[in-house]
């Protein structure tokens, strides 16, 4: 029975440790910093913002566009009128390939990062692909999601703290949260890529009827090829959701263990 009563904190220690690290702490302390750069407040961001926004973009795609003494470095970015994403994992990405982009400079087409609270990558010059089939920006899809995103993930961090500390059979209901995680983002993400192939306007170059782009795989856009495919952050989120789910089910098992005691 104690056995049991570790094994099920373990498992969610390991869920809670990579939602903290991934999602948490980068969400927390670089809340806003997109917003901020453009509004023109970039001298508000905190120097400790700057230092986990930085940690967190090493290593991530820099834009041709971007020169290589400001990649990373969050101030300089700024100070540059450069573009910035956020610095939380991102989830799924898509790349599209247009005859206007060369292969030398953009050799996989141009990538854009989806994340729980934003974007990163080449957003602009995405928006500006799609302006040309009349497609809107895209901060228009999900803005009051991606706006509570932090305040959701702090909550759901509570929730595993409260999972390991207390034996209740409303908190093992909650967890199908962080255990559905997977499937929450992919539900939302289709969603959104189902409006903005339903809600084309008439002043694009290109007229195209409504379609539905493509959620996983490669597709095609009247000229141009998209790729959609998952990245590091659906791979965390595929691994919090099996420990959580081991977390409840040894749970469960401690418990049943314990009344027949």
């Amino acid at each position: 029975m104690k056995g049991s009563n570790i094994k099920y904190k373990i498992f969610a220690l390991i869920a809670f440790i990579l939602l903290m690290y991934a999602y948490v702490i980068p969400a927390v302390f670089t809340h806003n910093v997109v917003e901020l750069k453009e509004a023109g407040k970039g001298d508000k961001i905190s120097p400790l913002t700057a230092k986990v926004w930085n940690f967190y973009n090493k290593g991530r795609y820099v834009s041709p566009n971007i020169p290589k003494d400001l990649a990373g470095d969050l101030k300089k970015l700024v100070k540059e009128d450069m573009e910035i994403g956020v610095a939380t994992m991102p989830i799924w990405y898509v790349a599209l390939e247009a005859p206007n982009y060369p292969k030398d400079a953009f050799p996989n087409g141009i990538p854009v990062y989806y994340h729980f609270d934003g974007f990163s990558g080449d957003v602009h010059e995405m928006n500006t692909i799609n302006h040309f089939i009349g497609m809107d920006p895209m901060k228009r899809g999900a803005p009051y999601l991606r706006a509570i995103a932090p305040y959701a993930l702090v909550l759901l961090a509570l929730l595993f703290v409260l999972y390991m500390l207390y034996d209740s059979k409303i908190l093992d209901i909650l967890m199908i949260i962080p255990i559905t995680l997977p499937l929450i983002f992919l539900g939302f993400y289709s969603y959104w890529l189902y409006w903005f192939g339903h809600h084309m306007h008439s002043w694009g170059a290109f007229k195209i009827k409504p379609f539905m782009p493509t959620v996983f795989g490669d597709g095609k856009v009247a000229q141009f090829t998209t790729h959609s495919y998952p990245t590091t952050g659906f791979w965390i989120l595929i691994a919090i959701s099996i420990f959580s789910l081991l977390a409840v089910i040894s749970k469960r098992k401690a418990r049943k263990l314990a009344q027949q005691a």
